[in-house]
């Protein structure tokens, strides 16, 4: 009997989500175990193994969290918001530092049991939570195009770009930045902000130029447009520049999967993360690459769809976020690697390696599926929070 309720419950699940999202996220996530399978001859580590129990844990998590209604994990948004602001805070002052791609030194991580997490991962998907909802109770007061209100929305966003920013990671602070963009676009506010905030930022380029970068990210910008200098062959365009020798070496169809002879030789720095777009273009060519490219965006017009059909502000905000989030990695991974953009230390989007990243990845997927299994206004498993503020679990139900 017991076991023919959880049947039950288990396809009224399975009627609701939606199946092909869930067929294109299972699609990337095989093609990212096969990469990192090659990818891990070139090292002692095996990438493959890790990144296969990271890809279930991350699977059950957003099943999880798909079958709890998003409107009321966004009830605790204060308590959320703190909680983030702590934890990037607890990183910048006790956090431990990670040697990353082109130079960067970024204090971004914490450590525990032997391993390390990014705790900026974390905070982009609770971002979604409170910067969609802060969107929605605004919406719902009408205050969306008063000019103090939306200050204050510029300030909430403003606080994690700026602690990544101190750091050391300005890739994370540039995603924020991104998701901002696409989550106040999706709220409703005006048009004119957003160009008041385009001259803004054009007036203080100069600034940033000479007060703000660091010496390694100024000649991320100028070596990516002068690699054909053998001195940046050599330097700091070392890493673009073999980038791109691998994937144009994989022609149109590749070498073969785990026949590449530069993924073999790891001649690639860091190729088992950011520039995992090249151990494919080398060994699967023109049409892998292509792939790649076609089911990242399959994947964000798919997110769009699911943010067409929300039944509130706070759905489709939410969506929306993750799109900026995803489009953002995805465009500026892959333009780096090709050299037409200068390295940010951003990894391609649930096919590189890395636990923190591909986890909490997953859990925006599942932030995605609850936001449509409730399209239609459908109840689903809540979240009833006691004056304790207690979690009431014998009340979630399928």
């Amino acid at each position: 009997m017991r076991q023919n309720r959880l049947i039950l419950r288990f396809l009224g699940w399975f009627r609701r989500i939606d199946k092909l999202f869930w067929l294109l996220m299972l699609i990337i996530a095989a093609f990212s175990l096969l990469l990192l399978k090659s990818v891990s001859r070139a090292t002692n580590t095996d990438y493959y193994h890790t990144q296969l129990v990271v890809t279930v844990v991350g699977l059950l998590a957003a099943v999880l969290l798909s079958l709890i209604d998003y409107e009321h994990i966004a009830a605790f948004w204060k308590i959320i918001a703190a909680f983030c602001v702590a934890a990037m805070v607890y990183t910048l002052f006790f956090g431990v530092s990670v040697q990353g791609s082109g130079g960067v030194n970024a204090k971004a991580w914490i450590s525990f049991a032997g391993r390390t997490f990014q705790t900026s991962e974390l905070v982009k998907i609770l971002f979604l939570l409170t910067f969609s909802k802060h969107i929605a109770i605004l919406r719902e007061k009408d205050q969306i195009k008063n000019p103090l209100q939306v200050f204050l929305l510029a300030g909430h966003a403003a606080v994690p770009v700026l602690l990544c920013h101190l750091q050391g990671d300005d890739g994370a602070a540039i995603v924020f930045f991104a998701m901002f963009l696409c989550m106040s676009l999706a709220g409703g506010v005006q048009m004119r902000y957003f160009v008041l905030l385009g001259v803004v930022i054009a007036l203080c380029v100069p600034f940033i130029w000479n007060h703000v970068l660091s010496e390694y990210q100024i000649k991320r910008f100028t070596s990516v447009y002068n690699l054909d200098d053998p001195t940046v062959q050599l330097n700091e365009g070392y890493q673009q520049y073999q980038g791109r020798l691998s994937i144009g070496s994989g022609q149109l169809f590749g070498k073969g999967l785990f026949n590449g002879n530069r993924v073999e030789s790891n001649l690639v720095t860091f190729q088992h993360s950011d520039f995992i777009f090249s151990a494919a273009g080398e060994e699967l060519g023109f049409i892998g690459c292509t792939a790649i490219i076609v089911l990242l965006f399959a994947y964000l017009l798919r997110i769009l769809y699911i943010a067409s059909k929300a039944r509130d502000d706070l759905g489709r905000c939410i969506c929306f976020g993750f799109f900026g989030l995803i489009a953002l990695q995805s465009v500026s991974n892959i333009g780096m690697c090709l050299a037409l953009l200068p390295v940010m230390g951003v990894t391609l989007p649930f096919f590189s390696a890395g636990g923190s990243s591909a986890v909490c990845l997953f859990l925006g997927f599942g932030l995605v599926q609850s936001v449509y299994m409730r399209r239609t206004g459908v109840e689903g498993p809540r979240l009833h929070a006691t004056r304790n503020l207690k979690v009431d679990f014998r009340k979630l139900k399928v």
